[in-house]
């Protein structure tokens, strides 16, 4: 190449760096902390005492539509009820309604799993609404039913005493060392079978094997079917509707499922 325009060429190779670095640089914005600060805002019943009443009008609209959809009575509590492990009256009253609501599927399971971790908020005594039925099972969670063995069952239930108890249905009698140890397993009133098979009911994410529970995932006759009207809350919303007719209050208590050892 001749001198000339190697000179140019090179000419031009660096007008273009200097071009693409100042476009670059250009471009590039800097940005840097320049304070830190903060506040506490108490948000309590002094806010229903002075509502913003243009918020309230933006909101007016919305709060009909949400209202009809979550306001309407499923039927009531006879008291406070919240799920806390090892047991509690939420968690057993929700195992309870997988067991009693799987008549409208033709199952009869031996028993029921619902796990805590599902449970996302409490019932307060009095009447429940559609909308406090989400609250508490707001994911996409459905009913559904898998057969174990004897041996399996018994590798769930240790499963649920490692994570320090999990949602069981009546009849189950579960005792925990405080290390996490199943220490005995029975179901009305009697030991677990190893040899045996039994249908067990509860929801297709623990069916899956999550939450640690592992044993599911060799569950066999597997029935989940997976139609929005067997989530969870639905079921749960129609056994309080069907209790309601019958004038009944839905109760339950913590009587002794899941024991932790002395």
């Amino acid at each position: 190449m001749p001198p000339f325009n190697r000179i140019g060429t090179m000419r031009k190779s660096f007008i273009v760096f200097v071009f693409g670095a100042v476009c670059l640089s250009g471009c590039r914005q800097h940005y840097e902390l320049s304070a830190v600060s903060r506040t506490c805002l108490v948000v309590d019943s002094r806010y229903d005492v002075q509502a913003d009443a243009g918020a309230v009008a933006f909101l007016a609209p919305y709060k009909q539509r949400v209202d009809s959809v979550m306001g309407p009575v499923l039927g009531e509590v006879a008291h406070d009820m919240m799920a806390v492990r090892p047991e509690s009256d939420l968690s057993n009253l929700l195992t309870d309604i997988l067991v009693y609501m799987s008549k409208d599927y033709g199952e009869q399971p031996d028993f029921g799993i619902y796990n805590m971790g599902g449970i996302r908020a409490a019932l307060s005594k009095g009447k429940v609404t559609y909308g406090d039925v989400l609250d508490v099972a707001p994911f996409e969670n459905k009913i559904c039913f898998v057969t174990l063995t004897g041996e399996k069952v018994l590798e769930l239930f240790g499963q649920i005493a490692g994570r320090g108890g999990e949602g069981v249905s009546r009849g189950v009698q579960l005792v925990v060392s405080r290390d996490g140890k199943l220490v005995s397993a029975r179901l009305n009133g009697q030991p677990i079978d190893p040899a045996r098979n039994y249908r067990v009911t509860t929801i297709d994410y623990l069916a899956q094997g999550n939450d640690g529970l592992k044993a599911f995932q060799s569950g066999t006759d597997l029935n989940s079917p997976q139609e929005e009207r067997n989530n969870s809350r639905y079921v749960i919303a129609d056994y309080f509707r069907e209790m309601q007719k019958k004038g009944i209050a839905v109760d339950s208590k913590v009587e002794g499922r899941v024991k932790i050892e002395d």
